[in-house]
């Protein structure tokens, strides 16, 4: 196969009829092009979607309330239930396998017009009531000051943390606004850090950047809402699935609350080891998609190569019968079929996967020169693996390719394809 004459002869046959060979070409070509760029960008999307989520705490859940679907004890149906401060030590009294429980009040969304002031400038955030314990299920990084903590939530400190989107609209470039005040609803509180979301998972909705964050019991007290709980999130000790919790603690909400056990709907849940596995599931799938469309593709392009190898032979038939009659064997002209085949389809592979890689790089490259907050497409790339996989399934096919064309050679008989015109 690395006979010098042999590689000499193959490249001239092809530039005898370079359009031809170009086109035949160009199928393999374009499927390991689209083979290479469906594949990248399916996985920049998932890259995209996971950076997003990574950090938030795959065994966590989330719950709150709803109207009721069924009447139950003397209650109608329909019914508006909360839950209470009394749940949150009752949950962790009943519920040993909760590791992390925090409760949530909601004060206000940006959609409802502008809620926070600070002297002549005025926006429209979300306002969350919240316990440390929740940055532990949704992390959050301090940009300047800090995070709240459990001595804002015992002494019912009028603090405050915000985005940084916040910290843009209502102050100064050359401003800190650590220690300044925001008058929230109404009430002023005292800003104590600036804080940046590790995830785009926003629980409550919005965006997160813009999000005022005030101590749970401060909120309460401050705006009234007595002892209602609007939302609790939790996480699983390690080695517990948190379906298991989700279960568990539904049907405790219900039975504390007089609520049916087969109202499906009065207690609404979200669980994110649930959708972990589903984007997991989904991905994969694109993955699979991707293959199937690009091996496809290929395959098309193979064939194209086989059929054009065919033509070649009866053009070429009385050359292999001089070549029979001075000796050359069978294998001699099989070995000569299928390396053309092989080093035209390689050659056009090689060439598509590269060109592939190169546009996968210079995407990604204007990936990072842009904003990457709020980024659903993050670092195309492909494996070094699926690059050597898909270079032998070149290989393969180009053997495959040159295999019935060169079976057709050798059964003419040298007698026969000398007489050929």
């Amino acid at each position: 196969m690395f006979d010098l004459d042999l590689w000499k002869e193959i490249v001239s046959a092809l530039k005898k009829n370079r359009v031809r060979s170009f086109m035949t070409a160009f199928g393999v070509f374009w499927g390991i092009f689209m083979l290479v760029i469906m594949s990248g960008a399916g996985r920049a999307l998932e890259n995209g979607v996971m950076d997003g989520i990574k950090a938030f705490a795959s065994n966590s859940a989330f719950f709150w309330t709803e109207r009721t679907s069924k009447p139950y004890k003397g209650f109608q149906r329909g019914r508006r239930w909360n839950y209470k401060n009394s749940d949150i030590e009752y949950i962790r009294a009943n519920i040993s396998d909760v590791e992390y429980l925090s409760p949530r009040l909601f004060g206000g969304r940006s959609n409802n017009g502008n809620n926070t002031i600070r002297g002549k400038k005025t926006g429209a955030f979300n306002v969350y009531g919240d316990y440390p314990d929740f940055y532990k299920i949704d992390p959050w990084t301090p940009i300047k000051g800090r995070l709240l903590n459990e001595i804002d939530i015992l002494q019912n400190r009028k603090v405050c943390i915000i985005g940084e989107r916040v910290e843009e609209v209502m102050f100064n470039d050359d401003e800190n606004p650590i220690g300044k005040y925001l008058k929230v609803n109404g009430v002023y509180f005292q800003v104590v850090g600036v804080v940046h979301p590790e995830t785009n998972i926003n629980i409550g909705g919005g965006r997160k950047k813009e999000t005022i964050m005030i101590p749970f019991s401060t909120m309460q007290k401050t705006y009234n809402h007595g002892d209602v709980v609007h939302f609790f999130s939790v996480t699983s000790k390690p080695g517990v699935p948190v379906s298991k919790i989700e279960k568990q603690l539904s049907a405790l909400l219900k039975k504390r609350h007089s609520i049916a056990p087969d109202d499906l709907q009065a207690v609404g849940s979200f669980n994110i080891e649930v959708e972990w596995k589903k984007y997991k599931g989904l991905f994969a799938g694109i993955q699979i998609l991707t293959w199937i469309v690009g091996i496809g593709t290929l395959l098309a392009g193979v064939i194209g190569v086989s059929n054009i190898m065919l033509v070649i032979i009866k053009e070429r038939t009385k050359e292999i019968g001089i070549q029979r009659a001075i000796g050359a064997t069978p294998g001699n002209v099989i070995k000569h079929i299928v390396a053309e085949s092989v080093f035209l389809t390689v050659l056009a592979g090689f060439i598509g996967l590269t060109l592939g890689v190169g546009l996968l790089e210079l995407l990604n490259m204007a990936l990072q020169a842009g904003p990457q907050d709020d980024m659903f497409l993050r670092r195309p790339e492909i494996s070094f693996t699926m690059a050597s996989v898909a270079l032998s399934v070149l290989v393969v096919a180009g053997i495959f390719a040159g295999l019935i064309p060169a079976k057709r050679a050798v059964s003419i008989k040298p007698i026969d394809a000398i007489r050929d015109e």
